[in-house]
């Protein structure tokens, strides 16, 4: 079995709803999200000849998946007053609503699943939390 691992980091703030304990309340991370891909075969043909893919398309397209949490105020879905809601967006706040308890490892798996849907065979994705705490999910 072959592999390729590549990483990338945002920040963002989050809160757990619902939590007793210090995390209850918003506070942010510089999340590092490691991506490994997997493929028992190499290519045979063509441009990609020798590799699983292109790293540039890897590296791209992790790279497009936490851009977009950067910088943003991460929610789960009923987690939050209507008033609230309606002020931060007043403010214009980057806030993305998620349908799970943003914790690393609901994070681990809703990013293996979006890089599955972008059409790779994803082995694992590690997310640290902090630079000593990380949940995996994977096959």
């Amino acid at each position: 079995m072959y592999y390729l691992t590549t990483e990338h980091s945002f920040d963002s703030a989050h809160f757990l709803f619902g939590y007793e304990g210090k995390c209850r309340n918003i506070h942010g991370h510089r999340w590092r999200v490691v991506v490994t891909i997997k493929k028992e075969a190499l290519e045979q043909m063509g441009q990609l000849r020798g590799m699983i893919v292109d790293f540039s398309d890897l590296k791209r397209d992790v790279k497009e998946m936490v851009d977009f949490h950067d910088h943003s105020l991460i929610y789960e879905e009923g987690s939050l007053k209507e008033k609230t809601l309606e002020a931060l967006k007043e403010e214009n706040f980057h806030m993305i609503c998620v349908p799970f308890r943003p914790t690393a490892e609901n994070f681990s798996k809703y990013f293996f699943d979006w890089l599955v849907d972008k059409g790779y065979s994803v082995r694992t994705v590690e997310v640290y939390e902090t630079p000593n705490n990380c949940a995996t999910y994977g096959e």
